[in-house]
């Protein structure tokens, strides 16, 4: 199975909102690798949490790359004013859009990465006719719209099936995984080949942040 390094992306849907800005200059502080920014749609999800407007404002604030993680349906629609209010890797979910390749090809040509997301319950078969065109895989460890909830085991082999069809088509394919992610939970998805960490209540709630990250990594 291929190693990669180990990289944690903050969700600031776990922060202070109020002082989203001094949040941010915690994260970076803390070691984080990005700012993980999840935009939901309240009809994807059954949550709505921020846009366009504060992804420009928070992206000024610092020069950690911005992880787009697009809870919306009809992601295609949007994925070019999301690349242009800085977003450096944008995911979309596999289950809200009819024209995979197309959000695909749009993240490319507004010089954004790309990423698929899947929810606990997609198997991880639906994503391997796109691994050559994507540089990363976001698997969903919890249902999404709402921080705070407990890890899902059974999406664990889900996380080794992926890595080990990237591994046999010889991609260089990110996994990340994002929900219910502690410094207990984190040993299992790395033993199976993510390497990308989403967390935000854990890192948040940290009495230490810095130790916090450390521990993911």
């Amino acid at each position: 199975m291929t190693k990669k390094s180990i990289k944690v992306s903050a969700s600031i849907l776990g922060c202070d909102l109020g002082n989203i800005e001094s949040e941010i200059k915690r994260i970076e502080k803390a070691g984080a690798d990005f700012v993980h920014f999840d935009v939901m749609d309240g009809v994807f999800v059954d949550n709505i949490s921020f846009g366009l407007p504060v992804l420009k404002s928070a992206k000024t604030k610092t020069d950690l790359s911005f992880d787009v993680h697009l809870m919306i349906t009809e992601p295609e629609r949007y994925i070019a004013e999301f690349a242009r209010a800085g977003a450096d890797i944008i995911t979309f979910h596999f289950e809200a859009t009819k024209d995979i390749k197309k959000c695909i090809e749009i993240c490319k040509k507004n010089g954004c990465k790309a990423g698929i997301s899947i929810k606990p319950n997609t198997p991880a078969s639906e994503i391997f006719p796109y691994l050559g065109e994507i540089d990363m895989v976001l698997v969903m460890t919890v249902e999404p719209g709402f921080g705070g909830q407990g890890f899902l085991y059974f999406t664990l082999e889900k996380i080794e099936q992926i890595r080990k069809r990237a591994d046999e088509l010889g991609l260089d394919v990110d996994i990340q995984v994002d929900g219910g992610i502690t410094d207990k939970t984190c040993k299992e998805v790395k033993e199976r080949g993510a390497n990308i960490l989403v967390a935000g209540t854990y890192l948040f709630k940290a009495d230490n942040m810095t130790k916090a990250v450390e521990l993911l990594k």
